[in-house]
């Protein structure tokens, strides 16, 4: 779909009786209004269709809070997952009265961020691959209180349920670590992930592979094609919308949560990503790993910046219980060709020029995409602009460096409320072309530390079992 009038004829093709209006909120969570088709003019595409704005978290007050939303027609799809025949469209948001975009609608902001990237001159496009990973649960379960907290999930292939009664229990289960990525029926979920890539297909995804991932319980990573900065996040909303309502069609529960199982690993979101002009790539070269001087130069942007990034591209309290060494976590921050301990890996799998990118580790898919991926684009802008050097790679297991070694490299933050105070220290490149304000940031930065001191404050089980007796 690319007009208007072809979103149109796609309604009347399918029967759809009701199209759908989605955008994404500040935190990256998919929000929707639905209208009768026969609301479905073109002059919704160029007018917008008006909405209450004062319950979306982070955004408007009550006495404010009319807002527009403007359909893309490059995003429309007949929705899945409802009953009636639906038209999805995804939007950016706009003040009404100016018609501004608004300046904390992140889809929005990522506009932004490719019109920026387009006036400096140094490339026009950004392209980006992102790898989310999640779990799939058969039962999830929890509930905080004044007077107790817990928290439980569980999946029929995990290594813990070697013992239940399930008459009769066959033994396929998965141990810990060992998800990577072994065939049925120790893989008992290689249908349930194949629907979700047909659906996906079937949606406008190209989809790469789909597999087990290394830790217990229902690991899985789909990978879909690369695309341009703002097309890629649209696809990991679509990916998610997927992943989880194909999950709950077959009775079971997806999560995004970085770090749901203590002693496993947890999910990442490896983010691909390289620059281009006139549709020619930038990052290939004849220096370390086939790179360009652009590159290594973007390399030493994320680097420099990496600290900060984590405030947007590692969201949540959950996210640093990710980010410790053991679990093939990237907490060091250096580069390397091919070694997957550091933050920055530069892939080797081909020589082609087109294929020639880097793969920034740190991200995990609790991140709104469009947010993460601005971020990234304008940490690394600011290398080339600067042209920072990266310092000299690092083709070491980083895992297995003696201590006086690994002293030598940094770490990204350690915590949300470290991310946020790096990020009111380091946030300039993030307001570079206005992509970013400073109003958005403060607001992200309360939010956060709310989010960060609500953990802080509550007593944790752990510590009744460390200090009940003291």
């Amino acid at each position: 779909m690319s007009t208007p009038k072809s979103v149109i004829d796609l309604a009347k093709k399918s029967g759809a009786r009701m199209f759908d209006l989605k955008f994404v909120d500040t935190f990256g969570t998919w929000q929707h209004f639905s209208c009768p088709i026969r609301e479905l003019t073109e002059e919704i595409f160029e007018e917008g269709l008006g909405f209450d704005g004062s319950s979306i978290r982070g955004w408007k007050s009550i006495e404010a809070s009319d807002m527009l939303a403007f359909p893309d027609a490059a995003t429309a799809f007949i929705d899945p997952f409802m009953a009636e025949p639906t038209l999805s469209l995804t939007c950016t948001i706009h003040e009404t009265g100016t018609k501004e975009p608004y300046s904390r609608d992140p889809r929005g902001l990522a506009q932004k961020a490719e019109q920026y990237l387009a006036s400096t001159g140094v490339a026009d496009t950004a392209v980006f691959g992102p790898e989310a990973e999640f779990f799939v649960f058969d039962n999830v379960q929890f509930d905080c209180k004044s007077n107790g907290t817990f928290y439980s999930v569980d999946s029929d292939e995990a290594v813990w349920n070697t013992g239940r009664d399930e008459m009769p229990n066959l033994g396929n289960k998965i141990r810990h670590k060992e998800g990577y990525f072994p065939v049925a029926p120790l893989d008992q979920q290689q249908d349930l992930r194949t629907e979700m890539v047909l659906v996906m297909e079937q949606l406008g995804l190209l989809i790469e592979r789909q597999h087990h991932e290394v830790a217990t319980a229902g690991q899985a990573e789909i990978d879909y094609r690369f695309d341009t900065l703002v097309k890629s996040a649209d696809a990991m909303m679509v990916y998610k919308y997927v992943v989880k309502n194909v999950a709950r069609r077959h009775g079971k529960t997806a999560c995004f949560m970085p770090k749901p199982l203590f002693g496993d690993n947890g999910s990442g979101m490896h983010t691909h990503m390289s620059l281009w002009k006139k549709g020619k790539p930038l990052f290939a070269g004849t220096e370390y790993a086939g790179l360009s001087p652009m590159a290594l130069y973007y390399i030493g942007g994320l680097l420099k910046h990496a600290r900060a990034l984590c405030a947007l591209c590692n969201p949540t309290t959950n996210s640093y219980k990710r980010l410790v060494p053991g679990y093939e976590a990237p907490v060091n921050l250096a580069y390397s060709s091919r070694n997957r301990s550091a933050a920055i890996r530069i892939p080797t799998y081909s020589e082609n020029p087109k294929a020639k990118r880097l793969e920034y580790r740190p991200p995990d898919p609790a991140a709104n995409p469009y947010l993460a991926f601005a971020a990234l684009m304008l940490a690394g802008l600011d290398g080339v602009l600067n042209k920072l050097d990266p310092g000299e790679p690092l083709d070491k297991n980083i895992y297995e460096l003696p201590p006086e070694e690994l002293k030598k490299v940094p770490n990204v933050a350690g915590s949300l409320g470290e991310a946020l105070d790096c990020l009111e220290a380091d946030h300039e490149f993030l307001l570079k072309g206005d992509v970013f304000t400073r109003d958005f940031l403060e607001m992200w930065v309360s939010t956060k530390r709310k989010e960060h001191d609500a953990l802080r404050l509550r007593p944790h089980p752990y510590e009744f079992f460390l200090y009940y007796d003291v």
